[in-house]
């Protein structure tokens, strides 16, 4: 049997993440955005530079706008969070997949990128106030991103 020896606080984080995944699969727009605060700052990998109130991160609009271009659900895995607390402040990093079919696709896609979320407790709730998503590109001179990695 498995000791789970992450703290309260550790636990409660990854139960953010849990969340994000569910809303996700559940193409759930409104509780997707309800993980983050109002102000929370987005790098996600679609453009722009930065998600800004009326992107597919910063609206519930704008999010199931984004589900609707998928057949299915969109499945977001996160590979072995490593979670950092101190107070109310915490931040975690860890390798994440996506896997869905595109509207009119026959077959899915998945890949591999890096997340890191920053987390702040607020009222007594750990909400999303950061968050980077990054793909690494090949170094090449061809800038193509490098989505046929693979952990």
């Amino acid at each position: 049997m498995m000791t789970d020896t992450r703290t309260t606080a550790e636990r409660d984080i990854v139960a953010v993440l849990d969340a994000h995944v569910t809303a996700h699969a559940e193409k759930d727009a409104a509780g997707l955005m309800s993980l983050y605060t109002p102000d929370a700052v987005c790098y996600i990998l679609a453009p722009p530079l930065q998600q800004a109130p009326d992107t597919a991160y910063g609206s519930v609009e704008g999010l199931r706008r984004w589900f609707a271009t998928f057949a299915g659900p969109v499945r977001i895995a996160y590979r072995d969070p490593v979670v950092t607390v101190d107070g109310a402040v915490a931040f975690v990093h860890t390798l994440a997949s996506m896997t869905s079919t595109k509207v009119g696709d026959a077959e899915p896609f998945m890949f591999w990128f890096r997340s890191t979320f920053g987390l702040r407790r607020l009222d007594g709730t750990w909400r999303i106030v950061h968050r980077h998503d990054s793909t690494p590109f090949y170094m090449d001179g061809s800038f193509r991103a490098a989505v046929d990695l693979q952990p």
